[in-house]
């Protein structure tokens, strides 16, 4: 076995090689460009030391060059696709991709009217292994302004709260805001980032208007996550939500899903998902916010779902250890609450 991989190293570099003249070969001929990117992810998805050799042969840097000059969008697409899948096999090939210059030339495409709906979901794929448990790229997306288009995304790519995924033209578009959701919250976290965290605290009116009116698994999931990411060890952000009337907004949602379980089992595990999310808000200051989980009951509300036969253990003790949380310092009329 030993003595096949220095074999199918060297298949590997031939092919790569090979690939990367079609490639040039093929300028004037988009759908075999496509075919060749494709071709290019494979190989580089097959073995990780693959992305290295293709950048030392300049094969990184002519996809990025394509991605930009290309007039065909497809290409493009294609180009962006091959560049980040490289990227997320090789930690040498996202250090190598993170530059100001890359950054800038995603946020324009993603600022471009004439960019489509699929050509920003993959600029937006490839900013999110770009800075996924990378500060450098944490620090990029900041400085170059990413964040501020991603947020502006986040408002603004689903205009309606109904939210009919059957209509394929509303799911590419839900599709590509999961992606920006997903995004925002490496961009914070992973290593945690204050001053990223600060930055989407922008983004919590809009949060709140979506949990207020779209109380969906397609929502709260992401949302959740992306709340939970930002306040996460950081008092400030988490007063600030509270402020925006965030911790009102969590605790009326769980109320109504966990009123809701009993006649839907999903509604219990969503349940579950907000509690988590509620946690992370009080962790750290549980005594301060004990009027709004007052007006609430949110004790009784979490000893009520503790009780719900759908949820497994770990479900339970997230539970759990939200009540305990809530009752850490509480005042008087969590501990008359208690004991009701």
């Amino acid at each position: 076995m030993e003595s096949e991989k220095p074999k199918k190293t060297q298949e590997m570099k031939t092919d790569l090689k090979l690939l990367l003249e079609c490639l040039k070969y093929h300028m004037g001929n988009p759908l075999s460009q496509k075919e060749v990117l494709i071709t290019i992810h494979s190989v580089c998805k097959q073995n990780s030391d693959a992305g290295i050799y293709f950048r030392e042969i300049g094969g990184l840097m002519f996809i990025i060059n394509l991605a930009k000059s290309s007039e065909q969008s497809l290409v493009k697409e294609a180009a962006l696709y091959t560049l980040g899948s490289i990227a997320e096999e090789n930690v040498y090939c996202q250090q190598s991709l993170c530059t100001s210059e890359l950054f800038q030339d995603l946020t324009g495409l993603l600022t471009n009217d004439d960019s489509n709906t699929n050509l920003k979901r993959m600029s937006v794929y490839v900013l999110l292994v770009l800075v996924s448990n990378n500060r450098n790229g944490q620090t990029l997306v900041r400085e170059v302004g990413c964040i501020e288009v991603l947020s502006q995304m986040f408002r603004t790519v689903l205009s309606n709260y109904e939210l009919n995924l059957s209509d394929n033209s509303v799911f590419q578009s839900y599709l590509l805001w999961s992606s920006v959701c997903s995004t925002l919250c490496v961009c914070v976290n992973n290593p945690q980032n204050d001053e990223n965290q600060m930055l989407c605290c922008s983004l919590f009116p809009c949060v709140n208007e979506w949990l207020m009116n779209c109380m969906r698994p397609e929502v709260i999931r992401p949302i959740c996550s992306f709340i939970g990411l930002t306040l996460a060890n950081n008092t400030h952000a988490q007063n600030c939500f509270v402020s925006s009337g965030g911790l009102d907004v969590l605790c009326q949602v769980l109320v109504q899903l966990e009123s809701d379980s009993h006649n839907t089992l999903s509604s219990a595990k969503l349940a579950v998902i907000v509690t988590k999310t509620m946690d992370a808000c009080i962790t750290d200051n549980s005594a301060a916010f004990t009027v709004v989980l007052s007006k609430y009951h949110i004790v009784s509300t979490l000893l009520a779902l503790l009780l719900h036969e759908s949820l497994d253990s770990r479900e339970k003790f997230s539970i759990i250890l939200a009540i305990g949380h809530c009752t850490e310092d509480c005042g008087e009329a969590t501990k008359q609450e208690w004991t009701l």
